[in-house]
């Protein structure tokens, strides 16, 4: 397992992406032999040097033809008639929903409605395509960022101009850290932004890890304050653990509809906090009472508190720093009788690995065979120990 550390000093794009894996080792011929089971054609793509500032990196171009707009159920589409394994597809489609839900936010359409103008063209799907299949070849099983710099000015668009970040982008980039910058330019886009969004675990300095390389993408932007580039750090986990600074939000609720508190967890699940839970609790004048414990990532903390104030009976709510050891692990996919699933691979002190059935696999499978769930999360169960 590797971890990738996304150094965005400079913003991020989908070509910048893929520039900074090309640069760490993606060979153009495999990236060519995977984008080709895609099927769409129309395009050619090829890499070369060139330099920003005093940095030099990868840069790519894809030429493409007339093509037309396309709807994320057109793009779901191509990728599951494509030949590419079922996990490389999951995360593209996973990329591509995160930017129909913006651009539904936006425009106030239905996602499977929602048309892709600039993200739709071809060079976009190739750009989200070759990162996930990037990663899997590098074996990049982990992505952390730096927090993000915004540029202002404007973007010409299909629909006009539009302010800087673009509306789309700014949605990507709730509960994402972001920091204002005097560039006039754009400096993360929304295919960037959709990428972080669905494939990065946390933000913030890069995680203890051992360095085995460094990418560099290069942008279209000739600009070199600050140079056009996007670094891509990956490395080997330092240790089987690792430190996360998170907060811990309390609050204690006596005077509440008891049947309201499953619709807040709901609420708060749906924001992607990391863990939600309910304890009963005697409080003053002895009364029975509920305290909610939400733990998340420091980006989630204002839209957190608007789901509590706005969702339960309190008047105000604790906040603690706190750190979590977590364990290292990644997802993979076994082969089953039920088809594929994929579980936790989670590693412990001393280079053991446990694998765990994943829940909402083992529940998809138990669905769509009916049968009990305990079942087949034992059947799973036994096939991973027997791996």
């Amino acid at each position: 397992m590797k971890i990738g550390y996304f150094d965005c000093f400079s913003g991020i794009s989908g070509d910048m992406v893929l520039g900074a894996l090309m640069d760490l080792g993606v060979p153009r011929e495999v990236l060519l032999e995977e984008l080709r089971k895609i099927p769409v054609s129309g395009y050619s793509l090829r890499n070369a040097k060139e330099q920003r500032g005093l940095i030099t990196g990868t840069r790519v171009f894809i030429d493409i033809g007339e093509q037309p707009h396309r709807s994320f159920g057109d793009i779901e589409k191509m990728i599951r008639q494509s030949k590419l394994e079922e996990k490389i597809q999951e995360r593209i489609l996973g990329i591509f929903e995160k930017l129909a839900q913006a651009e539904s936010r936006v425009h106030n359409q239905p996602v499977s409605e929602v048309h892709f103008h600039e993200v739709g063209a071809v060079d976009s799907i190739l750009d989200v395509a070759g990162t996930v299949i990037g990663l899997d070849y590098l074996e990049v099983a982990q992505i952390y960022s730096s927090p993000l710099p915004i540029g202002r000015g404007f973007v010409k668009t299909h629909h006009g101009l539009l302010p800087l970040p673009a509306p789309a982008t700014v949605v990507l980039l709730e509960a994402i850290p972001i920091y204002g910058t005097q560039v006039e330019r754009e400096l993360v886009t929304p295919t960037g932004a959709a990428i972080l969004a669905s494939l990065a675990e946390g933000y913030g300095p890069a995680p203890e890890m051992t360095l085995l390389g460094s990418g560099y993408g290069v942008g279209s932007d000739l600009a070199s304050d600050p140079p056009n580039l996007l670094r891509v750090l990956i490395g080997a986990p330092g240790s089987s653990f690792q430190f996360k600074s998170l907060l811990l939000l309390e609050t204690n609720i006596d005077d509440m509809n008891p049947e309201f508190y499953g619709y807040v967890l709901e609420e708060l699940f749906a924001l992607g906090v990391l863990d939600a839970s309910l304890a009963a609790i005697q409080m003053k004048k002895n009364r029975p009472g509920v305290m909610l414990s939400v733990l998340i990532e420091p980006a989630l903390q204002g839209s957190v508190l608007e789901v509590i104030f706005r969702e339960t009976t309190t008047l105000g709510v604790r906040i603690q720093e706190v750190r979590r050891v977590e364990l290292n692990r990644k997802l993979e996919q076994i082969q089953t009788p039920y088809g594929p699933c994929q579980v936790k691979c989670v590693s412990l002190p001393g280079g053991e690995q446990r694998l765990i059935p994943e829940y909402e696999a083992c529940r998809r499978i138990a669905r769509d065979r009916q049968m009990p769930l305990r079942k087949v999360y034992e059947e799973i169960l036994f096939l991973v120990r027997q791996a």
